[in-house]
C-alpha cells in the first residue's frame, strides 16, 4: 500500500513540474490558429472627379461643362476604428507564412459644410426666387463615414527571436461607406469601396501572462480605387447613374491604420497528425 502511495505521490510531483514546463513553451507568436482584437486610428485622403458636358438651356441656367479634380491633395479622412482577427500561421524555422482574415468598425468620416447652398443641379440661380422656372438643388453638407471594412490576407514574415515575429502582409479589402447630403432636399446612399492593401506587424508573446498571448503592433495602408457617385444630391433620390450623357461623378482614395492589438494561439493543426 505503502508502495501505491509513493507511485501516486511521485506521479503527482512530476505532473507539478512537467506541466509548467510544456506551457511555458506554448506557441510562437502568429503560430497556429490564432484570433485577436485591436484599436486602431485611421487617417487618408479621399479624391473627387467630376465630368461634365455643361447645360445648354437658357442663358439663366447655362453652365460650362468640364472636368473638375482633385489633382493633388483632398478631403481629410480620419477617425478610431476597432475590430477582430483570426488566421493560421506556420512557422518554419525562423521563417513564417500564413493566412489572415479581419473585419472592423468605427467613425472614420470627413464633413464639408457651407452656410450658402451650393448649386448642383436645376434650373435657374440662386438670385431668382419666384416664377423663374427649373428645380433648384442646393448643398450644405455632405458627410460620408466608413461604416465597416473586411478583407482577407496572405503573410510572410521571419522570426527575429523566439519570442518576435515581424510580419508582411498583402490582400484585399472591402468597406461600406454612407453618404448624407443636406440641402433642398436631404439624401444618404451606401457606397462600396475596395482594394489592394498592404501592411506589417510586429508581434511579441507575452509570456509573463500566457506563452500564447502575444501583443501585436502594425499598420495597414488600403488604396480604395475609383467608385461613381453620379447622382448624389441630384432629383434622382441619390441613385447612382453611371456616366449619363457624358456626365459622370467618381470618388477615390487611401487610407492608413495604425493598429495596436493582442492575439491568442490556441491550436495547431501538426498536433492531430
Amino acid at each position: 500500500m505503502k508502495k501505491v502511495k509513493l507511485i501516486i505521490a511521485a506521479a503527482a510531483m512530476l505532473s507539478l513540474v512537467s506541466s509548467p514546463a510544456v506551457y511555458a513553451d506554448g506557441f510562437a507568436p502568429g503560430e497556429g490558429l490564432y484570433v485577436g482584437g485591436f484599436a486602431s486610428g485611421e487617417m487618408g485622403l479621399v479624391q473627387a472627379k467630376v465630368t461634365t458636358l455643361g447645360v445648354e438651356a437658357d442663358a439663366q441656367s447655362r453652365h460650362d461643362g468640364g472636368t473638375f479634380e482633385n489633382v493633388d491633395g483632398g478631403l481629410g479622412l480620419s477617425g478610431v476604428t476597432g475590430g477582430i482577427l483570426g488566421g493560421y500561421g506556420y512557422r518554419m524555422g525562423d521563417m513564417y507564412a500564413g493566412l489572415e482574415g479581419e473585419h472592423s468598425w468605427g467613425d472614420v468620416k470627413f464633413k464639408v459644410t457651407s452656410t450658402v447652398g451650393v448649386q448642383v443641379s436645376g434650373g435657374a440661380p440662386d438670385t431668382c426666387k419666384i416664377n423663374c422656372g427649373g428645380d433648384i438643388q442646393a448643398i450644405t453638407e455632405i458627410e460620408a463615414t466608413k461604416l465597416w471594412t473586411g478583407g482577407l490576407f496572405g503573410r510572410l514574415g521571419y522570426y527575429v527571436n523566439p519570442d518576435t515575429l515581424l510580419a508582411f502582409k498583402g490582400g484585399v479589402l472591402v468597406s461600406k461607406f454612407n453618404a448624407k447630403v443636406k440641402g433642398t432636399t436631404d439624401y444618404t446612399e451606401d457606397y462600396y469601396g475596395g482594394g489592394p492593401s498592404f501592411g506589417a506587424s510586429l508581434s511579441s508573446r507575452v509570456t509573463a501572462i500566457d506563452p500564447n498571448l502575444s501583443v501585436r503592433i502594425g499598420a495597414v495602408y488600403t488604396d480604395f480605387l475609383t467608385a461613381s457617385v453620379f447622382g448624389i444630391g441630384g432629383s434622382g433620390g441619390g441613385k447612382t447613374t453611371t456616366n449619363r450623357s457624358g456626365h459622370d461623378s467618381e470618388v477615390t482614395g487611401s487610407a492608413l491604420s495604425a493598429r495596436i492589438g493582442l492575439q491568442y494561439s490556441f491550436f495547431d493543426i501538426n498536433s492531430l497528425f
